[in-house]
């Protein structure tokens, strides 16, 4: 008995517009916790809906980009160790960052949950 041959797989559905905004403001609100949730919606929905697209893309930049500085921040902490003051201004300086990346991340998706478009201050965009 032979098998049926496989089907190629239907594309997902596109999002709808109320659907579209939803993950586009989570994509935003998951930068609270790091960079992995924007990346997560970003990779599942960027083609299904434009504005997570392009929101999932924005957020996802800035999670990269606090991941990194948090990264240099832990590594001149280490080095700087035989020093006083420095890992203290290192520890301040991450806990700024940490701040902040919530404060944008909040402002973030309530903007685009609201129905505009949000972009960070200072923002390298490594994904286009």
């Amino acid at each position: 008995m032979t098998e049926p041959a496989p089907q190629p797989a239907t594309p997902a559905a596109p999002l709808t517009e109320a659907e579209d905004k939803q993950w586009a403001s989570f994509a935003h609100f998951g930068n609270i916790l790091s960079f992995i949730p924007p990346l997560i919606i970003w990779l599942i929905f960027k083609d299904r809906g434009v504005k997570t697209n392009v929101e999932g893309k924005e957020a996802l930049n800035w999670g990269i980009n606090v991941a990194g500085v948090s990264i240099i921040l832990a590594i001149l902490s280490v080095l700087t160790s035989f020093t006083i003051f420095l890992p203290l201004i290192f520890g301040l300086v991450s806990w700024a960052v940490v701040i902040v990346n919530i404060i944008f991340a909040i402002m973030g998706g309530i903007k685009v949950n609201g129905g505009g478009s949000y972009r960070y201050p200072v923002n390298v965009r490594w994904i286009k």
